[in-house]
């Protein structure tokens, strides 16, 4: 089987500008992310970040894209438009996206969901402790029957989300508050999954388990092979499969 070409989308925004960021990934999330993907063989990832030009996602880099993981924070609404419409499009091709943490807002995701992907949330550094519902799903083998992070920022229901297609994992903070963490949509013939955790002051993505729940959603989100059709194509007569009787057209008076 080939390697999965995954693309790892990063704001790159708070490594530049705050000390406690970048002691904690002085290479940038997305390097710590794709870093943590390469672990395993199947995976081939590359990295991209907003200050690039189109923000690292031209055409030829995204058609070269089986999957594509994004982060992003602090500059949401300098994703140009453009860069949204293509990976829309791409992901209803069938390229995958696992769109991670604050990326909840990200115009594409909530392109894709078409809500307002609103939430709550509060930065105490609390305990999360992620349940899995679903032990049989693919995204959470490995990691048995919660994955537990020491401090974490909360995110708390309501989510605003459309109903997801699956829940694979369900958070509950130390202050009591729950979350909807782990969700799969199917959009087009792409697979989307959203993972919560990922707060970019805290050392989430140096965490094994969360390092596994990202290569499971790599392999699970790989294209399955197909594509939708492209506009609304006119299939002329002669082209039908079967033969066809034209009817006179009749009008009525």
């Amino acid at each position: 089987m080939s390697q999965i070409r995954v693309t790892v989308w990063g704001e790159n925004v708070h490594e530049k500008k705050h000390k406690v960021v970048a002691d904690i990934y002085p290479k940038g999330m997305h390097t710590a992310i794709a870093d943590a993907l390469a672990q395993d063989a199947e995976i081939k990832p590359r990295t991209a970040t907003l200050d690039q030009p189109e923000h690292g996602l031209t055409e030829k880099i995204l058609a070269e894209t089986d999957v594509l993981t994004w982060w992003g924070h602090a500059a949401h609404g300098e994703v140009k438009d453009e860069i949204v419409d293509r990976v829309q499009r791409r992901v209803l091709e069938g390229m995958g996206l696992i769109v991670l943490h604050s990326g909840h807002h990200a115009k594409v995701f909530k392109r894709l969901m078409g809500t307002t992907c609103d939430l709550k949330w509060r930065e105490a550094g609390e305990r999360e402790r992620l349940w899995v519902c679903n032990p049989g799903h693919p995204i959470a083998q490995g990691i048995g029957e919660c994955l537990e992070l020491p401090n974490t920022e909360m995110y708390g229901e309501p989510f605003g989300i459309p109903t997801p297609d699956e829940n694979v994992f369900i958070s509950w903070f130390e202050g009591g508050e729950v979350f909807r963490s782990g969700c799969t949509w199917k959009r087009g013939n792409g697979k989307i999954f959203y993972f919560r955790p990922g707060h970019e002051t805290y050392p989430i993505y140096h965490n094994a388990g969360v390092q596994q729940v990202l290569r499971n959603a790599v392999k699970w989100c790989r294209p399955e092979g197909g594509k939708y059709a492209a506009g609304c194509p006119n299939i002329p007569i002669e082209k039908a499969k079967e033969k066809i009787k034209v009817t006179t057209k009749v009008t009525v008076h």
